[in-house]
């Protein structure tokens, strides 16, 4: 188990803004475990580059676009090539 040190507001921010999935169970929050690489990645961003919030739902959409786009390149709706 690893333990972090952060800001309970920015943990409380980041569930807000929808950048991280929480589970309530008796009155505590637990991150859930599928989210755990992009909290990571927020913490990381957030206290070493200082990135603000807006800042990470930014960089979010934008990596969700990127990703995206490039499953419509390898996997395209319309595969002309199979007919």
């Amino acid at each position: 188990m690893r333990v972090y040190r952060i800001d309970m507001d920015f943990f409380n921010d980041l569930a807000e803004a929808g950048l991280i999935d929480t589970i309530m169970e008796e009155n505590t929050v637990y991150l859930h475990y599928d989210t755990l690489a992009r909290f990571e990645r927020l913490v990381t961003w957030h206290y070493d580059l200082e990135i603000n919030i807006p800042g990470l739902e930014v960089i979010c959409q934008l990596l969700e676009r990127i990703e995206h786009l490039q499953q419509q390149r390898y996997y395209p709706l319309n595969d002309s090539s199979s007919r």
